[in-house]
């Protein structure tokens, strides 16, 4: 693909009239050491202000330093129908919407939605 240097030439022409002669300009022609210098404070400053809102708090909790935020969260992984323990990201879903893992659902809660979001649940220590 060849360039056509005039017709990039034209569009600089049209860009320059509307907006001016810094729109056309290379933006290292206006940038010096000073101005490159405040730059980099200003970037410190913004880095240390983000750094300081995001510090997490750190709590002993039975003789570790753990993060708060992570003593606050509870995620039950225990299934409350058949009590199977899951590490399965794809049982999070199943946990979230019916309440129970991906096994269950297919056991007890598919094509039974309804009866499920009534209260049903299998007693299973009576089959």
């Amino acid at each position: 693909m060849a360039k056509d240097y005039n017709q990039i030439a034209k569009i600089e022409k049209a860009i320059k009239q509307k907006y001016g002669d810094e729109a056309i300009n290379n933006p290292l022609s206006n940038w010096n050491k000073e101005k490159e210098e405040d730059y980099v404070s200003q970037i410190k400053e913004i880095s240390m202000a983000e750094r300081s809102k995001t510090a997490p708090q750190k709590e002993y909790y039975n003789g570790f330093l753990v993060d708060k935020k992570l003593l606050t969260k509870y995620s039950n992984r225990s299934c409350p129908v058949c009590e199977t323990y899951s590490f399965s990201i794809e049982d999070s879903t199943y946990f979230i919407k019916w309440d129970c893992c991906r096994k269950c659902y297919i056991e007890w809660v598919e094509d039974r939605e309804d009866r499920w979001r009534t209260g049903w649940r299998p007693n299973l220590g009576e089959e």
